[in-house]
Parts: structure tokens; C-alpha cells; sequence
């Protein structure tokens, strides 16, 4: 079934009772330009119901949040018209067997839709795994090196410090550079870098959420059998990025292709194999490989709304368009904040600064709670700053429409009107 806008003619049309939105059991197909269902009462009634579906989108808030996070509008109409009964096959997704074919089709597909979004070759091996990216700090060394192995760790924000910390546990970590003692506001040159010869990975967070701060480009280890590994979570699939630079990419889901519950990591075959002894089997990378992100019951209806978001980012024309428009919603936003004579103020030094979070302070920093009280009644939510930072942050992940922020923008400009 495609995805649908609001306004087409296919969309799924919702009966209101006693203000509620109901589901209705799809009784009929009418005929239309696609082969799409439509949940129908009666044909007297779809022009109010189609009504009714447009005045929800307008009850939906602007979601600032920086995860779980917005997702695309269309991509949430479309899983609400499947959700009672999946491409005729009787059941919801939430209800299929995981080794069931209809589910196989659905993983299969997700897996090949971003395979094509990041030119992932077939050297690499892509996993739909549970348990977050946090996981994923433990998992990274259990897999990749032995218990005495040394392994370096570039550090520009909490996320990077926190997986440096996990890694104490099962193998040799060395802070290689951390922006800590700058509260976190830049990447430093890659030229200065002391990197362990020996070191058999090199570990960045490409997005340090909190901060908002982002690689632009990517060191490279100075062990020519070691590998650079990243945490992606905040910026997988918002540009295009060369796979073949990474042993490891791995993400949370919830931030920028789908809601919480599933990790995708991406990962060179020829790393498989190695685990520590004391790797629990829900952390081996091979297990998981082998058995095609099914050895055990996976997240699956998180795995079939990661599809959709997919198909619908090939859809808009893949990354590069996605890139282009994210550098056109962070462009005006920083632009707002950078002109606004200091009444807003971004730490990060510009080269840096994040497509995905922008973190902001006022100059008048007990104004803060009236901002947020303010947005609020706008429809922004989330725009309060991580509770270790303070201040605001805007996280305008590829959901997150230029509307949004065009709106976030004019009413910056407003309480600074309003305030200064």
C-alpha cells in the first residue's frame, strides 16, 4: 500500500464518536487511481470523515524531542491503515510469527531499503537488535578485541564518555581527546590525534545529542588493522555516509528511523567470529548474522516502522535529498540564534554544530521556564535541554518538517520581541 498524504484521495478515513477516533473494519475497495483500501461508512460520509483526519493533523504539536522522537506524518498514516489487518494477510504485524513469512518479507525489505539508502556493500552484515545503543558499548568490545587490547576513544560528549566507561570493563580503553574540560563545544583536528598504533578500533559518536555536536568528517586509525567505529544514533540515515570508512556503525532507532526498541548495527563480516568468552549470546554479532536478526523474537513491529521510514526516505529521493533539506531547516534556525545579538547563544563552535541538535541558552537565563510555558501553548514541545546542560535544544531530526521550525523561528523572534 503507498503511503499517503492527507489530502490524497486514498487516505484512511476514521468515523468520530463521542470524539474519538474509531477503527473500522476494511468492508469494501473502491475504486480509485491505486489499488489502495479505504476504510469506508458510507460514501455520503467521506468528505467530512477526510475532514475530520485533516483537523487531527492540525491538532498534532511540533515534537522538539531529541528521542524517541517525531516521525514522518505519512509514514504514521500508513502503519494506522495497516495496523487491524496487514496486507490482507488476516493480522497486524504486532500478531505475526517472526520466522512467519509475511514478517520475513518485512525485515527482508527493511534490510534492503537501507542497504540502498547507505550504499551498504555486501561485505558488511545489517542487524535489527534490541537493547538500545547503550548495548552496544559493551557489545562493541566483547566482539571486537580481547580482554588486554588497547582501543582508543575520541570523546566529544556524554554519549562517548559513557561508552568509553563500558569498555573499562572488557578490554584496554584509552581517551585518546575529550572536549569535557571546554563543556564539550568542538571536534578537534584529526592531525594532533596521539592514536595507539596498536589499537584495534578507534570510537567517535558522530552526533553527540546532548551537545550538538557533529563530525563533519572522520578520523582514521592509525593501526592499519584496526577499524573506526561509530554511534550513528542521532544522525543515521540524515546524510549520506561512505560505509566502507567503518569496522562498526551502529544507531538507536528512536532519534531519526523509528520508535524505541530497535538498534541497527552495521557491521564488516570479517569482524564476526571473535567474541569474548564471556560475550552473553544476545551480544554476539555472528549469532545474529547467521540467523538473520531472528534467533530470537525481535522487535518486530519497531523493525516494520524502521521499513517505512525507510521506503519513505528513498522516496523523497534518498540521503542526499534528505541531507539537503536538513542543512536548509539547521540553516535557519542557527541563523535566528546567530542574529539575534545575544539574546541566543550557541556554545558549539560553528563548524561542528549538529543538522540534527541545536542546543541554545538565553541571556536572560530565568526567562527560560516562560519560553518553554510559552512554546507550549504554541504546540512546540520538548525544547527543554538535556537535565545535565540546561538551556533549550531543538532536535529537528529528517521528520521534523521545515513548517516546524520556520514556526520555532518566528517565535523566537517574538519573546525576544517581547523581552530584550
Amino acid at each position: 500500500m503507498a503511503a499517503t498524504s492527507l489530502n490524497a484521495p486514498n487516505a484512511p478515513l476514521l468515523q468520530k464518536t463521542h470524539q474519538t477516533h474509531v477503527f473500522l473494519k476494511p468492508i469494501s475497495t473502491i475504486p480509485c487511481q491505486t489499488s489502495a483500501k479505504r476504510f469506508s461508512i458510507s460514501c455520503s460520509a467521506t468528505t467530512q470523515d477526510r475532514l475530520s483526519v485533516q483537523s487531527q493533523s492540525q491538532d498534532r504539536v511540533f515534537n522538539f524531542a531529541a528521542g524517541p522522537a517525531t516521525l514522518p506524518e505519512n509514514v504514521l498514516l500508513k502503519a494506522q491503515s495497516e495496523l487491524y489487518n496487514w496486507h490482507g494477510s488476516g493480522m497486524s504485524v504486532m500478531e505475526m510469527s517472526h520466522r512467519g513469512k509475511d514478517f520475513r518479507s518485512i525485515i527482508e525489505k527493511a534490510e534492503a531499503d537501507l542497504r540502498s539508502l547507505l550504499n551498504i556493500p555486501e561485505n558488511y552484515a545489517v542487524l535489527f537488535l534490541q537493547g538500545g545503543a547503550t548495548t552496544q558499548f559493551a557489545a562493541v568490545p566483547l566482539n571486537l578485541c580481547a580482554p588486554g587490547d588497547s582501543v582508543d576513544y575520541l570523546v566529544t560528549g556524554s554519549w562517548g564518555d559513557k561508552a568509553f566507561k563500558e569498555a573499562k570493563k572488557y578490554c584496554n580503553p584509552k581517551v585518546i581527546w575529550s572536549g569535557k574540560s571546554e563543556n564539550y563545544v568542538r571536534v578537534p583536528s584529526f592531525d594532533g590525534l596521539e592514536l595507539n598504533p596498536n589499537a584495534k578500533y578507534l570510537h567517535i559518536c558522530a552526533n553527540e545529542t546532548i551537545y550538538g555536536v557533529e563530525f563533519k568528517d572522520y578520523p582514521v586509525p592509525r593501526n592499519p588493522n584496526g577499524v573506526l567505529v561509530a554511534d550513528m544514533s542521532s544522525n543515521f540515515c540524515s546524510k549520506p555516509v561512505d560505509v566502507t570508512k567503518f569496522g562498526l556503525i551502529y544507531a538507536g532507532a528512536q532519534k531519526n528511523v523509528g520508535p524505541s526498541g530497535v538498534c541497527i548495527v552495521i557491521v564488516r563480516k570479517d569482524l564476526l567470529g571473535n567474541a569474548q568468552e564471556i560475550t552473553p549470546v544476545m551480544l554476539d554479532y555472528k549469532i545474529h548474522a547467521d540467523n538473520n536478526s531472528l534467533y530470537n523474537t525481535p522487535p518486530c513491529y519497531g523493525i516494520y516502522m524502521c521499513g517505512l521510514v525507510f521506503e519513505d526516505l528513498l522516496k523523497q529521493g534518498g540521503l542526499e535529498e534528505v541531507e539537503k533539506k536538513n542543512q536548509k531547516k539547521a540553516g535557519i534556525l542557527y541563523n535566528a540564534i546567530d542574529e539575534s545579538k545575544g539574546f541566543y547563544r550557541c556554545p558549539v563552535e560553528k563548524s561542528v554544530r549538529s543538522l540534527m541538535n541545536v542546543p541554545f541558552t538565553l541571556e536572560k537565563s530565568e526567562l527560560e521556564a516562560e519560553f518553554l510555558k510559552e512554546a507550549e501553548k504554541e504546540k512546540m514541545v520538548q525544547l527543554k535541554g538535556h537535565r545535565s546542560v540546561g538551556g533549550m535544544r531543538a532536535s529537528i531530526y529528517n521528520a521534523m518538517p521545515l513548517a516546524g521550525v520556520e514556526k520555532l523561528v518566528a517565535f523566537m523572534k517574538d519573546f525576544q520581541a517581547k523581552h530584550a
